[in-house]
Order: structure tokens, then sequence, then C-alpha cells
């Protein structure tokens, strides 16, 4: 099982952590309410964890331009 990181607006692969027995709770998942989880958290067949996250450019922008925290995704 691995646990892959990703902007969820550029798409970079931020990290990845090859482990197999995290908690959520080291992970700080526990910290997210069930939308949250829902929105940034899957799954895929081979049970590896899908988490989309903010770069730091990304954030940089959302933070120069607040209109775009509407928007899912603003890059194309």
């Amino acid at each position: 099982m691995a646990i892959h990181y990703q902007c969820r607006h550029c798409q970079l692969n931020l990290g990845k952590i090859e482990a197999t027995t995290l908690s959520s709770t080291q992970l700080g998942f526990d910290h997210l309410n069930d939308l949250e989880r829902k929105e940034m958290i899957n799954y895929d067949g081979n049970g590896n964890v899908h988490v989309k996250v903010i770069c730091e450019d990304c954030q940089e922008a959302l933070d120069r331009n607040p209109d775009l925290h509407q928007l899912e995704s603003f890059i194309q």
C-alpha cells in the first residue's frame, strides 16, 4: 500500500509514502470532517490511497486571487 499526495489544481505529484501500518490518526486524516475526507481521499483497487492537497505554488495563486477558491480546479 502506498499513500500518494497530488495537488488538486495542477496535478503535481507531491510525494508518496510507502507504508502498510499507518493509521488515519498518524496521517492526520482524523482532523478532516466527512465531507473533507470524501473530497480529498480516494482509494484504488490496489489498496493505494490518493490524497488531493494543494501545492505551494497553487496556494500562493489562491492567496493572490481569492476568487479562485470558488473553483474545483483553476488550472486546466
